[in-house]
């Protein structure tokens, strides 16, 4: 007696295509469904790490592409320095409440270089707790900095990657602490770029903490906040004319065969690349003859 589950052969016909027939009388799946659905989004394209492309093309049309074009008038250079294939590490100095150094430099590497990729910005862990505030940067490419994040997106993706080592201590600073670089953290970075064996791109920024000036910073309960502190800051974005210098790459593929294992060279690494972005901002100030006029 034949199985209840198994397909009826009609004479000549194999076993794989008496499946196949089986298949095509069963419901559709969901991937055969979508096209069919009526959503708000049809379009919609979602990468696994939830960045929205519809999204991000929506604010880079209305937002982005006013403020680096018309707002703060962002001058380039070294945008050559930015590989046009392959994982790179991004590291630049912050600043400035709500600073949208992040979004300028990613705007950069999409306006001008002459094969624009996307960029990852790596957020702080805190952020993903704040409500719509972690959901609207994950949509945006934002991206949690967890060690393992950021190796899949620069070895197994092969995708740019920037990171802020000052994090919040750099987000924290006054209006008479401008340019002064935090300390760049434990030299995580640089490890998960030797890691990666990818090289380290250097920027340097100056704009965004005129633009966006922290005035002080109220303490809130970290209960209902997820933040330690508030910035008070202007109500708007200020014209502040922005400069970005892409320096030259520094290569980690060279450095022997588990070079991460060198705490010693991980921390000197980091203390250089940190003391090359001070020399430049240092540089582009002195070359700045007004804020708001470059």
């Amino acid at each position: 007696m034949a199985d209840a589950d198994e397909p009826d052969l009609e004479a000549g016909q194999t076993v794989e295509l008496a499946l196949s027939d089986l298949r095509a009388r069963l419901p559709a799946g969901a991937a055969d469904l979508r096209d069919a659905l009526p959503g708000f989004e049809p379009d919609r394209n979602v990468s696994d790490w939830g960045r929205s492309d519809r999204l991000e093309r929506l604010v880079d049309r209305t937002l982005y592409g006013f403020l680096y074009h018309y707002w703060f008038r962002v001058g380039v250079q070294g945008i050559e320095n930015v590989p046009g294939t392959g994982g790179a590490m991004l590291v630049a100095n912050h600043g400035g409440a709500l600073p949208p150094d992040g979004a300028m430099i990613a705007k950069a590497i999409a306006e001008e270089h002459s094969r624009p990729r996307a960029v990852h910005l790596t957020t702080e862990r805190s952020f993903s707790g704040v409500p719509g505030v972690g959901m609207l940067l994950t949509k945006l490419g934002g991206v949690s900095a967890h060690p393992a994040n950021v190796h899949r997106l620069l070895f197994d993706e092969r995708q740019l990657v920037l990171v802020f080592p000052e994090g919040r201590d750099g987000t924290a600073k006054g209006l008479s602490e401008r340019y002064r670089l935090r300390r760049f953290g434990t030299g995580g970075y640089v490890e998960a770029a030797m890691r990666a064996r990818v090289p380290i791109v250097p920027v340097a920024v100056i704009g965004a903490e005129e633009a966006v000036p922290v005035f002080a910073r109220l303490g809130l309960p970290r209960r209902l906040t997820r933040l330690a502190s508030l910035p008070v800051t202007a109500p708007v974005p200020l014209p502040a004319k922005f400069a970005i210098r892409f320096l030259e790459p520094v290569y980690t593929d060279d450095l022997g065969r588990a070079p991460w294992e060198d705490k010693g060279l991980v921390q000197a690494l980091s203390q250089d690349i940190r003391a090359l972005i001070g020399e430049n901002l240092l540089e582009m100030l002195s070359e700045r003859r007004s804020v708001w006029l470059g």
